[in-house]
């Protein structure tokens, strides 16, 4: 059993920077990969940036060089700085946790909502 709880601003503006912050409580161990989706009016779900266990990350192409996940296994918490925001990047951001082969599972946040706008 695993929950995320998502947490950060909701309002920044065309250039700006803010932080996600994703907590895990549960069975943490189980966790291998850490993501942040997210998804805007009128599209799908996508993935921005995901993390293993061992600190490995991918990007989007659209966060890459912008956007930084990071994750503090001892804290149990997943960051996603994302700097030089544009409109864009509005959408409702999801934290995902994925379980590893030996407890093969999906965990979702209940979704955070950014909006960049003057």
């Amino acid at each position: 059993q695993v929950q995320l709880v998502e947490s950060g601003v909701d309002l920044v503006q065309p250039g700006g920077s803010l932080r996600l912050s994703c907590a895990a409580s549960g069975n943490i161990f189980s966790i291998y990969l850490m993501g942040w989706y997210r998804q805007a009016p009128g599209k799908q779900r996508e993935l921005v940036a995901g993390i293993t266990s061992g600190g490995n990350t991918n990007y989007a192409e659209s966060a890459n060089g912008r956007f930084t996940i990071s994750r503090d296994n001892t804290k149990n918490t997943m960051t996603l700085q994302m700097n030089i925001l544009k409109p864009e990047d509005t959408a409702v951001y999801y934290c995902n946790a994925e379980g590893a082969a030996w407890a093969p599972s999906s965990y979702w946040g209940q979704g955070t909502q950014v909006t960049v706008s003057s």
